[in-house]
């Protein structure tokens, strides 16, 4: 193939960063002459993408937490259109972040560009209507999880499920011992996972809890060891001064945190990425989540689904302990954890069979969808 496919791509925070490159490296496999232009991380420029600003402008959550950005935000999604618009890419891939992403994807269909969603927002949960937007917009939906292709073949969205990334680089099972060497926690002591969220929200609203509850299960536990990866620079200083005056066998680390889930042998968790990470690790968890009282206020009555964790979405049951908004105390998260150090077992084996399932070559099988759109199969 001579002919140079352009393809633009957009990407809202780390873990799309992640899933752009992946694809971008299958792409380039299958189409050696490809360019990519759009917003992406350092995972993804290291693939070749020139950004057109840096995507941080773009890692903002919840309802109430956008509305300071929203002029920014709708600022930078006007003139991203018309550049892509002039750039004309073969094909647009919009990687998560919907609310800006089904935007500018439906402007850019309306221009005759091809466009894909890769990762299919939660509109089984809620906003269903939101479907109806996806139908205009995307030329192709790219779902990580089966249950979302089914829901989209339901509403008539051509949806091609490719499973996840992270699946298939994550071993069936993971060598704790070796973990622990690398990360120089002892063999003979139990260790817990503290992962409070990657963005600095998250870990305003839930890393003093998680400590709290690591001091109670001290107690619980004498002996016990905690790890700690931290996101970013920003994360860490944030970290550290939550720990400030606190007497804790903790590790802080830069990173690591596939190396923090293979040595652990449970999780204290927040709701999010971070939860399919630990499930594919076979590691037990109790998953917590705070947001702003006026978000929690609004999303309690539009939610739909009976769980918010990807576990127990991907069992379609309890497999795992949720504890929202208040009832997600120090106390109750330690009483949660502590048994998960003596068994866990029911767990870890939902956790394989889900693994399995989603072992399926994901960043293959979205590129040769990719392609197929295109002609370039």
């Amino acid at each position: 193939m001579s002919a140079v496919l352009r393809v633009a791509l957009v990407a809202g925070e780390a873990s799309g960063d992640i899933l752009g490159a992946g694809l971008m490296q299958a792409l380039k496999l299958r189409h050696p002459q490809v360019e990519f232009i759009g917003v992406g991380g350092p995972r993804m420029q290291a693939q070749g993408l020139e950004p057109i600003f840096p995507m941080e402008r773009l890692s903002v959550m919840g309802l109430v937490e956008v509305l300071g950005r929203l002029p920014e935000l709708l600022s930078r999604r006007r003139d991203l259109t018309k550049t892509l618009i002039a750039a004309k890419p073969d094909v647009f891939i919009g990687i998560d972040a919907p609310d800006f992403n089904l935007g500018l994807e439906l402007k850019l269909r309306q221009a005759g560009i091809k466009t894909v969603h890769y990762v299919s927002p939660s509109v089984w949960a809620w906003r269903q209507k939101r479907v109806l937007k996806i139908r205009d917009a995307c030329d192709l939906m790219l779902t990580l999880f089966p249950f979302e292709a089914q829901f989209y073949d339901e509403h008539q969205v051509p949806v091609r499920f490719v499973g996840h990334p992270l699946a298939d680089e994550i071993p069936l099972q993971a060598d704790r011992h070796g973990a622990r060497e690398a990360l120089g926690l002892a063999h003979d002591a139990p260790v817990i996972a503290l992962m409070p969220g990657s963005r600095g929200g998250e870990v305003g609203r839930l890393g003093a809890l998680f400590l709290d509850a690591a001091e109670r299960l001290r107690a619980l536990r004498p002996g016990i060891q905690f790890v700690l990866p931290c996101a970013s620079r920003e994360r860490r200083e944030q970290l550290e001064a939550m720990l400030a005056d606190r007497d804790l066998a903790l590790t802080l680390l830069d990173g690591r945190s596939h190396e923090a889930l293979a040595a652990c042998d449970a999780v204290l968790i927040a709701s999010g990425t971070a939860t399919l990470e630990a499930l594919l690790y076979k590691r037990p968890m109790v998953v917590a989540y705070r947001v702003a009282p006026l978000t929690y206020s609004i999303l309690k009555r539009l939610v739909k689904s009976p769980y918010i964790s990807l576990p127990n979405l991907l069992a379609k049951r309890l497999l795992v302990p949720e504890m929202i908004q208040d009832a997600a105390t120090a106390e109750a998260l330690a009483q949660t954890v502590s048994p998960l150090l003596d068994g866990g077992e029911v767990q870890t084996e939902g956790f394989d069979q889900i693994h399995r399932s989603l072992r399926c070559d994901a960043s293959k099988q979205a590129a040769d969808a990719v392609l197929e759109l295109v002609g370039r199969a």
